[in-house]
């Protein structure tokens, strides 16, 4: 089943006002830039966005979020994006901030069709109590916190209960997929974009390189065909890097 669509706006056509949303990549690493580039321009809003972190403020996510298009983040980090602070303190964006472990194995779970499940991470901190601030109010007061989670103990350890994560739609980058789906990550990328693409009832993927069915390896594919449900050609030169760390040039003697 050929799986490729002619054009971004294609793909994310209909992705109504509030939909969730569970978007890969890691920091600047694998993020489906194309996909989103296309999403700003349909003018949907009220997204209810899962996602590592929220891009930087002129690229990936923060496109959407300085227009005003998401209503909630569920993140583990706040990154670079100064816009995704200041929503966010001044009651404009709701924020339920998830250590990344759990994060990633609520999506993994979601995607698995695992309900919940029981982790040691957040134990003793307000992760377990509660009272974390999701959303401010325009006076600085809390207006919704998070409420306290199930505690059980296991082997005289004690663990907490948490939810697993599904989308409506998954928005994903791959290095290469094949026409039928089956996709293989780059390096980073690797970290979210499959855990995405799992937990998402309609999968997009962006590619930098689209192959016909048979020229991956099976051992080489990270996500199968099974999970995605549309592809289209990804801009190879949309492409950013966080912070450039390089060693000053040699002189020579």
């Amino acid at each position: 089943m050929d799986k490729v669509l002619d054009s971004p706006t294609a793909a994310v056509g209909d992705i109504p006002d509030g939909a969730a949303l569970a978007v890969g990549g890691f920091g600047l690493c694998g993020i489906p830039s194309t996909l989103i580039g296309a999403l700003v321009a349909t003018g949907t809003t009220g997204l209810r966005v899962v996602s590592n972190n929220c891009g930087v403020d002129d690229w990936g996510l923060g496109l959407l979020l300085r227009a005003g298009r998401i209503a909630r983040m569920t993140s583990s980090y706040v990154g670079e994006n100064k816009e995704f602070a200041r929503q966010y303190l001044s009651g404009e964006l709701e924020v339920e901030l998830t250590p990344q472990g759990t994060l990633a194995e609520r999506l993994r779970a979601g995607g698995a069709g695992i309900p919940a499940f029981f982790t040691p991470a957040g134990v003793g901190t307000q992760v377990e109590e509660g009272g974390l601030p999701w959303r401010y109010a325009a006076d600085g007061s809390v207006a919704l916190a998070s409420p306290p989670k199930e505690v059980r103990e296991f082997g005289g350890r004690r663990y907490l209960l948490e939810q697993a994560i599904t989308a409506d739609f998954a928005l994903v980058r791959a290095e290469v997929a094949d026409r039928h789906g089956n996709c293989v990550f780059h390096a980073t990328a690797r970290n979210f974009n499959p855990l995405c693409a799992a937990a998402g009832r309609i999968t997009l993927v962006e590619a930098d390189r689209i192959v016909d069915p048979g020229e991956l390896a099976p051992g080489a594919v990270h996500l199968p065909g099974v999970y995605v449900d549309r592809i289209v050609a990804a801009d190879p030169e949309d492409r950013r890097i966080e912070r450039r760390t390089v060693r000053p040039a040699l002189q020579e003697v």
